[in-house]
């Protein structure tokens, strides 16, 4: 069992920087593969970025490549998610996953494990 609690969201003007964090409970932390996960309201869920277990490989949602960057720490067992450039069509609750294996994925069917999501707005 592993828990996902996301923190660092809030209210930026575009063009403005945010950093968002997902602490996760457990030993195992560096057996998962991990993702970012983002729902703008009336919308469905979509992949954002997602990072393999240790960390080496990553891979991004093409409207985020560029401006947005995965990261991870197995020691403080913590996902990141640094986001620049910041745009208004970024709004939406972001949500950190984590899914059983070493490799990463795009797919939400790939995960097993969810935080509650935090709020990011971006105004014009």
């Amino acid at each position: 069992q592993v828990q996902l609690v996301e923190s660092g969201g809030g209210l930026v003007q575009a063009g403005g920087s945010l950093g968002l964090s997902c602490a996760a409970s457990g030993r195992t932390f560096s057996s998962y593969a991990m993702g970012w996960f983002r729902q703008a309201p009336g919308k469905e869920r979509v992949f954002v970025a997602t990072i393999n277990w240790s960390g080496a490989g990553t891979y991004y949602a093409d409207s985020v490549k560029g401006r947005f960057t995965i990261a991870r720490d197995n020691a403080k067992n913590t996902l990141y998610l640094q986001m620049n450039g910041l745009k208004p069509e970024d709004t939406a609750v972001y949500y950190c996953a984590a899914g059983r294996g070493p490799g990463y994925s795009d797919s939400d069917s790939r995960y097993d494990y969810w935080g509650q999501g935090t709020q990011v707005t971006v105004s014009s």
